[in-house]
């Protein structure tokens, strides 16, 4: 346990300094060859086990859904989902509180990041209900809050790192994210319905159901609302793979673009490059940090570990509080996937030691670290919030607190009851 602390705080520390994440795993990994008794391994092993990482089918998953969701956010896809959930559940009160969750649970399905979701929803959002004379703070709070989601629901380009790294089938984590998603949708709809009730923020009055405007608004939106259910048919159907899904997707969305005839060629450049920066950063993270994980594993720390869980004697769902406190408190400081790279190869040996399922343990991972995204200090879908809202940065998170307590309750739900995630995959035969 001692490496262990030594191995994850020198490695927080040096991310605490600044250091670039990629740095800092590369410096501990060094160390660890040096001081470990495996010196004599030669230096060129980093190189190749970089090499040997990425020559993995698996992740191109990763581009292929981040190109999908750039291609979307380009032309007028977004506006069309956003306008068809309005038009849905905008005639209640709050309802354009509810049409923002409706809209980043659908596009969740097309995205798989919450930066994403944030980005391609969040300026209609927030424009939209600052038109209606919807309270800024609750405005800003429910459409980062909403976001959350975008790595839960399928494709999540989290579960695709997670299964990859815990040798889990992407398709059952897939299926495991929707139950937990629309859970964690109905809550936070069901905390708008809470404020609206107590007038706490203000809300304008619900306009009348408009059967017409959800069948024009419906039509516009038919084929974008088409493209989860290629996406996980196409996977739960067995007629392609996760990675192929992802190429499917992007062609699906350059199809749609040239169909609504608002993709041009410097858009889509554009969505290309974006998709290759993020690429970039991503997968260099994930070469890094399999060779960190390779010492680790070569040491014998998560060995170790596996054996210290399998000893102690408490129940499951304590055991999984504790791994979700601990999630928690790292999603404040590193982002999801970062956060999946570096503990996955620690923590999953001791999840199955401890008789933990690896899919139900997946999800408590995934979602717990992604409330971090709209926690302090580092939360990118905050100062995301703070470009689109031009509202300090201290008004966005007390406008995010509310809707903290529909996350906590999900996990709480989630770690209890853990058919909520495994039911699905076993129904589709996982």
């Amino acid at each position: 346990m001692q490496e262990l602390m030594v191995f994850v705080g020198s490695l927080l520390i040096l991310m605490m300094l600044g250091l670039p994440v990629v740095v800092a795993i590369g410096i501990i990994s060094f160390l660890a060859l040096a001081v470990t008794g495996t010196g004599g391994l030669p230096v060129e092993l980093l190189s190749l086990r970089m090499v040997q990482t990425l020559n993995n089918f698996t992740l191109l998953a990763i581009p292929l859904f981040i190109l999908a969701a750039s291609i979307m956010n380009t032309g007028s896809t977004t506006t069309r989902i956003f306008d068809f959930a309005t038009a849905l559940v905008g005639f209640t009160k709050g309802g354009l509180g509810h049409a923002n969750v409706v809209a980043s649970s659908i596009f969740a399905t097309m995205s798989g990041t919450a930066v994403a979701d944030a980005a391609g929803l969040g300026s209609i959002e927030i424009k939209a209900m600052r038109e209606r004379g919807y309270d800024p703070g609750y405005s800003a709070g429910i459409t980062a809050a909403s976001s959350v989601i975008g790595p839960i629901l399928p494709p999540s380009i989290a579960l695709v790192v997670y299964g990859w790294l815990a040798n889990v089938s992407i398709g059952a984590l897939f299926l495991a994210g929707i139950v937990p998603g629309v859970l964690l949708a109905l809550l936070f709809m069901g905390m708008t319905v809470v404020l609206a009730a107590g007038k706490r923020v203000a809300m304008p009055a619900p306009v009348p159901f408009d059967a017409r405007a959800v069948l024009s608004t419906g039509k516009r939106a038919f084929f974008p609302l088409l493209m989860p259910v290629i996406i996980v048919g196409g996977i739960w159907s067995g007629k392609f793979t996760p990675t192929e899904a992802g190429a499917i997707a992007s062609l699906y969305a350059v199809v749609l673009g040239l169909i609504y005839r608002d993709l041009t060629w410097q858009a889509l450049f554009q969505a290309f490059s974006r998709t290759l920066m993020f690429s970039a950063a991503i997968l260099l993270i994930i070469a890094v940090s399999s060779f960190y994980g390779w010492i680790l594993v070569r040491i014998g720390i998560p060995q170790a570990l596996a054996g210290q869980v399998a000893s102690l004697d408490m129940p499951t769902v304590a055991l999984l509080l504790a791994f979700a406190l601990f999630f928690l408190l790292i999603g404040c400081f590193m982002s999801v996937i970062e956060s999946i790279l570096i503990f996955t190869p620690i923590v999953i040996p001791a999840a199955l030691a401890a008789g933990l399922d690896p899919i139900h343990f997946g999800m408590v991972m995934v979602l717990t670290l992604s409330v971090g995204v709209i926690t302090p200090p580092f939360g990118t879908v905050l100062f995301l919030m703070v470009g689109i809202t031009r509202l300090r940065y201290s008004q966005i998170v007390v406008s995010i607190l509310p809707f903290l307590i529909p996350i906590l309750l999900s996990i709480l739900l989630l770690i209890a009851i853990p058919p909520l995630a495994t039911w699905l995959p076993g129904v589709m035969g996982y």
